[in-house]
């Protein structure tokens, strides 16, 4: 038995907190009843509606996948360009990838079916780590980076403060290899952060999201998560 709510999350419906507005506003039924209470719990043989639609309950799946550059972080693009999903032409849950990756950023990005897992992950109350690579029309010195570690001021609020350090630097043609590690999900914010403190992004791939990095695969691939590791995503979003 499961919490309503928690079951039209991960059918990946709405957050689990919209779930329990949706009950409690008596868009929900169970066999056929409406629903308003939010402690009630469902088993797999009960019948559940939301807005009068069956809501489908799939066995949760959870995966890695490596984004390439060009591609849409969504399930559909008006402009018909590529999306994340349309490399998992054999799954056939209904997956949707946890937060975003630029059209033109590269790496590490996660897809679900289970939207209480990828609501968690998301809320911006928890600390899970992004490293990102960069490479840099420019070459920072230590000092300018440190700017980044204190946080700085951005147009919609200032950033959490960052790790940032130099990794390489082609003195020939000016340009710099940067990691950085943030835990917001903002709107292009690791460019954003550069370009605020005079440096334009050529390249950026996000090296690793938590302990999960693409290592084994190749851009376009991607791989299940194990067990474990879904443990400890969900571990370490509440910690």
């Amino acid at each position: 038995m499961e919490r309503l709510q928690k079951v039209i999350a991960r059918a990946g419906l709405a957050s689990r907190r919209k779930a329990e507005q949706m009950i409690a506003e008596g868009r929900v039924k169970v066999n056929g009843k409406i629903v308003t209470e939010l402690g009630t719990k469902v088993s797999s043989k009960d019948r559940i509606e939301v807005d009068g639609i069956p809501v489908e309950r799939e066995a949760p799946v959870y995966f890695l996948f490596y984004k390439p550059t060009g591609v849409i972080s969504s399930v559909k693009d008006e402009k018909g360009r590529k999306v994340v999903t349309d490399f998992f032409p054999d799954v056939k849950e209904r997956i949707f990838p946890v937060g975003r990756l630029d059209y033109d950023t590269s790496g590490v990005l996660l897809l679900t079916n289970d939207g209480d897992f990828a609501n968690l992950l998301m809320h911006p109350r928890y600390r899970i780590e992004k490293e990102y690579v960069a490479k840099l029309d420019g070459i920072p010195d230590k000092k300018t980076l440190r700017r980044l570690e204190r946080g700085i001021e951005l147009e919609d609020g200032p950033t959490a403060p960052a790790k940032a350090k130099l990794l390489s630097a082609d003195r020939k043609k000016g340009t710099a290899i940067v990691s950085i590690t943030v835990h917001e999900g903002r709107n292009r914010l690791v460019r954003r952060m550069f370009e605020a403190i005079g440096f334009k992004v050529l390249k950026l791939k996000r090296e690793r999201y938590a302990f999960l990095d693409t290592k084994g695969l190749k851009p376009g691939e991607y791989r299940p998560l194990k067990p474990h590791e879904v443990k400890l995503l969900r571990e370490m979003a509440v910690t």
